[in-house]
């Protein structure tokens, strides 16, 4: 087509179908996505499922949505709470207190790695 007879309809038309086909690739990835979080389908039925969308990948993709869409949100929520739990126990684990560095700092004053004075100095350090 010539440029020359690209007209502002046909700019609008272009700019819809290149919306539409990012919705439609967004919509396919959370579909696998889905798919392979679903904990209720055994290893055969995820197959089953991305054969059908890799074969007819629009027909597939809204049966999918059909019987199994009303789901996705709950599999999505339970995915991103494990995460953020997972994040906040690795935060917890590898976060510190006065009172365990006051336990440290006790350990090697029992074992006479410091000193008392170097403990007593430390010990002010970490509970400041």
């Amino acid at each position: 087509m010539p440029l020359a007879t690209f007209t502002f309809g046909d700019a609008l038309l272009e700019a819809l179908e290149i919306a539409l086909l990012v919705l439609w690739i967004w919509v396919a990835i959370s579909v696998v996505i889905d798919i392979f979080r679903s904990h209720d389908l055994s290893g055969w039925g995820k197959s089953a499922w991305v054969l059908v969308i890799i074969i007819m990948p629009f027909l597939g993709v809204l049966i999918y949505l059909i019987f199994r869409g009303h789901n996705m949100h709950e599999r999505s929520a339970n995915a991103a709470k494990a995460q953020n739990d997972a994040f906040r126990e690795y935060v917890r684990s590898a976060a510190s207190t006065p009172v365990d560095d006051v336990a440290k700092l006790e350990d090697l004053r029992n074992r006479n790695v410091i000193t008392e004075e170097e403990f007593q100095r430390a010990k002010a350090k970490a509970l400041a």
